[in-house]
């Protein structure tokens, strides 16, 4: 069998095997064509079955969450933990918290962090977890009893040796507050680095709150590079208003760019003058409004509910929300009005179609596991921290995200140049990663 057809046969047996779970055939189908070329030069990996392997997760953990709200009602939510692979380290992904969580999208979610964190360096396997509970509709009192009761399922689970949960949608500093809390509880154990994205005072890292966002904006700056250009004086748009396009628009304004334009899941504002972080801040951080409550205080901003942010010209486009938000109709807009980059600071949030739009175009487009890999490469800087009892200044830890974000660009970069394919970062990032765990995985036998 050819490797093509090998490719083929991997992607049709993962989908026998998860029916039903499209975010993950999604991730899958967009990764096993890339490593083409490199199993051609690798046919050793083919014999070890290593893309079998790596398609198929070590361990599936589902489970109940049973919880009391404030009102005395019993609630019960469904749990998940994907400890994807480990071949580079303990487990290492993030814990999301909203409605639309299911087994198929934590699959996609670890898939892609196996690759993201191989590409960061550092000694980090890949999962992911979470919950279908919405912490915004919920008191601090309900927040902490649900979180409570997750951890006391989960806590078996985990280990700084073993897995390290981090933050993501719907998890922030109160619920890894929550979280730490009750795993010292049941477990009699002060292990800080069990869980990452902790405040400050107590084991957190500088620069975690703002290193996703930070790092897909020092990666889009390296890509820029490469055509002789950077961020002064460039127009961006940026989707979402979390933490990740929070920081996204403070690293873009620090570097002499201009953010026009925001989001949330009910509309966006176009703000011409530039993006008032602090306004920002305090309606989506303080206040936890909605994005309009910012062009009813900022005179010249324009609310819309209707229509695509990616409508709005920019020459440089950072989609920080979800996945699949920039689609198709999207990327011809984007291509349309001078659009030069594109960098995922979120999770897959192009579609194939998008992607094929961006890369004809000649478009640079960076892929989230390239391009948003600095939170996960910060969180593995404080497991650093946390084991030699240490804390590093703000301006180290970002310098070292820096250095990292530099060297991930550069292997994408390289690696595709490597098997033929100049500027095509998402080959680069595929290839690459791919290429860390599979000598991992070779040489540790079959396990």
């Amino acid at each position: 069998m050819d490797v093509s057809a090998r490719i083929e046969d991997a992607y049709a047996q993962l989908v026998r095997r998860n029916p039903g779970e499209a975010e993950f055939h999604q991730a899958a189908l967009e990764v096993l064509p890339a490593l083409e070329p490199v199993l051609a030069a690798h046919p050793e990996y083919l014999d070890a079955r290593i893309v079998e392997r790596l398609c198929e997760p070590e361990r599936q953990i589902i489970f109940r969450v049973p919880w009391v709200d404030d009102r005395g009602v019993v609630q019960v939510n469904r749990g998940f933990r994907v400890e994807f692979n480990s071949a580079l380290g303990p487990y290492k992904g993030g814990l999301r918290f909203h409605p639309s969580v299911n087994l198929g999208i934590v699959k996609f979610l670890g898939f892609e962090q196996i690759f993201k964190n191989a590409l960061t360096g550092l000694a980090i396997g890949g999962g992911k977890g979470g919950a279908d509970f919405d912490p915004k509709r919920r008191s601090d009192a309900e927040v902490m009893r649900f979180c409570q009761s997750f951890m006391t399922e989960l806590h078996r689970h985990l280990g700084e040796h073993t897995d390290v949960p981090a933050g993501d949608i719907g998890v922030g500093a109160r619920e890894i507050g929550y979280l730490f809390g009750q795993y010292k509880r049941v477990t009699n154990r002060f292990e800080a680095g069990v869980l990452t994205g902790k405040p400050v005072g107590w084991g957190g890292s500088y620069a975690r709150t703002e290193a996703t966002g930070y790092g897909t904006v020092h990666f889009t700056q390296e890509m820029l590079r490469t055509r002789g250009k950077r961020f002064d004086g460039r127009t961006v748009t940026i989707s979402g208003s979390g933490n990740v396009a929070i920081y996204a628009i403070e690293k873009v304004h620090a570097l002499g760019g201009r953010v026009v334009a925001c989001s949330d899941s009910f509309g966006y504002v176009v703000d011409e003058k530039g993006i008032d972080l602090d306004l920002l801040k305090e309606v989506k951080e303080d206040r936890r409004e909605r994005i309009s409550a910012y062009a009813e205080a900022r005179p010249g901003a324009v609310f819309s509910a209707r229509g695509s942010l990616f409508d709005v010209p920019c020459e440089v486009a950072l989609p920080c929300a979800t996945q699949n938000e920039l689609d198709e109709q999207s990327a011809i807009a984007l291509v349309k009005n001078g659009v030069q980059a594109v960098a995922e600071g979120a999770n897959m949030p192009c579609t194939p179609e998008a992607v094929k739009i961006l890369r004809e175009a000649d478009v640079l487009f960076g892929p989230g596991k390239a391009a948003n890999a600095g939170g996960v490469a910060t969180s593995a800087l404080e497991m650093q921290q946390n084991a030699a009892r240490d804390r590093w200044t703000f301006a180290q830890t970002e310098a070292r995200l820096a250095a990292v974000m530099t060297d991930v660009h550069t292997l994408c970069r390289t690696t595709a140049d490597r098997y033929g394919s100049p500027d095509d970062y998402a080959l680069g990032a595929n290839a690459a990663g791919f290429l860390r765990v599979a000598e991992a995985m070779a040489a540790q036998g079959v396990v």
